[in-house]
């Protein structure tokens, strides 16, 4: 098999990195002399990223829109014809058989580029809900690889293949005993475990709900693995027990997965994805902080399935209590959940993208 150059553009945040660094392990698995260059915007997490994944990358001057008037947006015209100009000059120069976009601001100009220089484009939609960019980027791309069922809402179904979101693999091959993960942790290994995620950073709400919640927790005879986020580790590092750890971020997942009976977790894409390769009974709590609220789409997606509880922010006071009680008494629910959504997984995801990409690079 002859080596391919590929140009990968995906960024501003890890679910729109880690899929296009799993596309690109991907296809060096298969190939180890096939040349990948990545474009991310400047001054992004993915200019420390992917290098750190072993990966060149040039950096465009590129931002997106404000929600309000900033010298950001006055500048953003300006960034856009700049940006324009050179993936135009990085597109001359690497000469790729394809180029492939995960999302972020880079990935808009130069996959529009690319596809008016007639080079062969395929984009990532990791949502449920697609963002704006990849609703314009559809109408000139070859392929669009989704994650989510029902998205001939937002793109022509002639272009769509349902692929999954790729996700770390040592994840979807884990079979560490449950136990021994929670040992690991120094939590009990006979105990009923809860695994609590917010984030890296954290997410304010959830863990506020689970502070105020500790006592109903240990009412339920639950012991709790809680990544609280770096933001918050200062404020809830003393709740620290024997029944309950906290940690800034938890860098074994395959262990907090093996560990865990049940997950309270945010709703992104990559989130939902792990967790349907868990295969765990899981509570989604949203951000309503995101574009198009598309975390709550996500989770819906997953809910329609009868494979998750969906509890919004706003109705965490009024409702969290009786409805987590509720999955907690009530073992043929969890079952269910945790069935259903382990049915809704999709492990060969990052294979599958790397196909409809070689497909398209042969014709």
């Amino acid at each position: 098999m002859k080596p391919y150059k590929v140009i990968i553009s995906g960024g501003g945040t890890g679910g729109h990195i880690y899929p296009a660094i799993a596309i690109a392990d991907e296809l060096k698995s298969r190939n180890k002399a096939t040349d990948i260059l990545f474009v991310g915007a400047k001054d992004r997490m993915e200019m420390q990223k992917v290098p750190e994944a072993g990966y060149p990358i040039k950096g465009l001057w590129i931002a997106g829109l404000q929600r309000k008037i900033t010298i950001d947006n006055l500048l953003l015209p300006f960034k856009l014809l700049k940006s324009f100009r050179e993936c135009k000059k990085i597109l001359k120069e690497f000469n790729p058989d394809v180029v492939i976009g995960t999302g972020g601001y880079a990935s808009a100009p130069l996959v529009r580029v690319a596809s008016k220089m007639g080079i062969p484009c395929v984009i990532q939609e990791q949502n449920s809900y697609a963002g704006v960019t990849n609703k314009l980027l559809s109408k000139s791309v070859e392929k669009i690889c989704v994650a989510f069922e029902g998205m001939e809402q937002f793109f022509p179904a002639s272009k769509i293949v349902l692929t999954g979101n790729p996700v770390r693999q040592y994840i979807a091959t884990t079979s560490i005993n449950q136990a021994k993960a929670r040992e690991s942790f120094g939590l009990q290994t006979d105990k009923k475990t809860l695994l609590v995620l917010g984030g890296s950073l954290g997410a304010k709400k959830i863990n506020e709900l689970i502070h105020n919640n500790l006592e109903l927790f240990d009412e339920l005879d639950l012991q709790i693995l809680w990544q609280c986020g770096q933001y918050y580790i200062e404020t809830y590092k003393d709740l620290t027990s024997d029944k309950v750890r906290v940690q800034a971020f938890i860098s074994d997942m395959q262990a907090a997965y093996a560990a865990a009976d049940v997950i309270i977790s945010r709703a992104g894409a990559l989130s939902i994805a792990e967790l349907c390769l868990v295969g765990k009974s899981s509570v989604f709590i949203p951000s309503p902080n995101v574009a198009e609220d598309h975390q709550t789409k996500n989770a819906q997606a997953i809910v329609n399935h009868e494979a998750a509880m969906l509890i919004k922010e706003s109705e965490i006071e009024t409702t969290f209590v009786s409805r987590f009680v509720k999955l907690m008494q009530d073992d043929a629910m969890q079952k269910r959940f945790a069935d259903n959504i382990k049915e809704l997984a999709k492990p060969k995801a990052t294979e599958t993208i790397v196909d409809v990409v070689e497909e398209l690079i042969k014709v």
